[in-house]
């Protein structure tokens, strides 16, 4: 796999980062919303292996592809299975040309503070040599702030570059998400306080550079400072429940800014859809996306 390429399309490509990183907690409810109930499996085995069927199938749309997708952000039991007889990773940058990162998060804390910082991560050294093994490119963890808390938003950032920091360490590019709750008070205020508080700690990386994924601003071009920084690779916006439309209409507002969507992209998808109606829809979805990241 060719590193600079990678580098390059992530940093100058045009299109989006699909997020298909639904983790334990959330593939119920991803599969629910694809059309397959609860009843359906017996176990985790079974809920995993159609939550990959899922994911194998959207990988495999005609246009899932490098042409309008920059990446995809993969769950770590999908980084170990493989795609149409290859590693997932190597399939979709050998055959997709999409740049595959990782899920690396064990979820959250309970609140404090007005914010839910993610649980220890001991998990790290042996997880990330493996990512990089795998082919991988880079990391994403989100933690969330659920309140316009400055002491809060202040311990969730750091300790999004504690961790930031070590990826770093091994060759990988992190992707930070301290996902601001949509449904909070304050939520410019807030959004206000977090971009402050990166600036701040940008200077924690050294030379390296990271990515960001944040919600979508009340404000428009709220991040624009870390759109311009250096040491910024890109800042991608995660839906954070907003549906496709609202999501793509608040993200073309937003320069420099392009899309990391999970819900809002396997929208209007279902286990019951022939190819063909599934690619279709898939490919309206992308174009959709696409077009709303590019605006900017």
């Amino acid at each position: 796999m060719s590193r600079q390429q990678q580098t390059a399309q992530v940093r100058d490509g045009h299109g989006f980062i699909a997020a298909l990183d639904q983790s334990g907690g959330s593939t119920p409810k991803a599969l629910a919303a694809y059309g397959i109930s609860k009843d359906a499996y017996a176990n985790d085995t079974e809920m995993f292996n159609l939550i990959h069927g899922m994911r194998s199938r959207i990988v495999n749309a005609p246009a899932f592809t490098g042409g309008k997708i920059v990446g995809a952000i993969l769950f770590e039991m999908t980084m170990d299975r493989e795609i149409n007889g290859k590693p997932s990773a190597h399939y979709l940058w050998e055959d997709r040309k999409v740049v595959p990162f990782l899920k690396i998060d064990k979820g959250l804390m309970d609140d404090a503070d007005g914010v839910q910082l993610m649980k220890p991560m001991d998990h790290l050294d042996t997880l990330l040599p493996r990512a990089v093994e795998a082919g991988i490119f880079g990391t994403k963890m989100r933690s969330v702030i659920n309140e316009a808390s400055q002491m809060g938003i202040a311990a969730n950032v750091a300790q999004q570059f504690e961790v930031g920091n070590q990826v770093l360490d091994h060759g990988l590019v992190p992707i930070l998400e301290p996902e601001i709750n949509i449904k909070m008070a304050n939520k410019g205020d807030a959004e206000e306080m977090l971009r402050d508080e990166i600036l701040n700690q940008l200077d924690r990386i050294g030379d390296n550079r990271i990515m960001l994924k944040l919600t979508l601003p009340e404000k428009p071009n709220t991040y624009l400072p870390l759109v311009n920084n250096p040491k910024v690779m890109r800042v991608v916006a995660l839906s954070g429940g907003y549906d496709r439309q609202e999501a793509n209409r608040r993200l073309a507002q937003n320069k420099g800014v392009i899309a990391s969507f999970s819900r809002a992209l396997t929208e209007g998808l279902s286990a019951d859809q022939d190819d063909d109606t599934f690619n279709a829809t898939i490919n309206t979805t992308i174009d959709d996306v696409y077009a709303a990241s590019v605006a900017g």
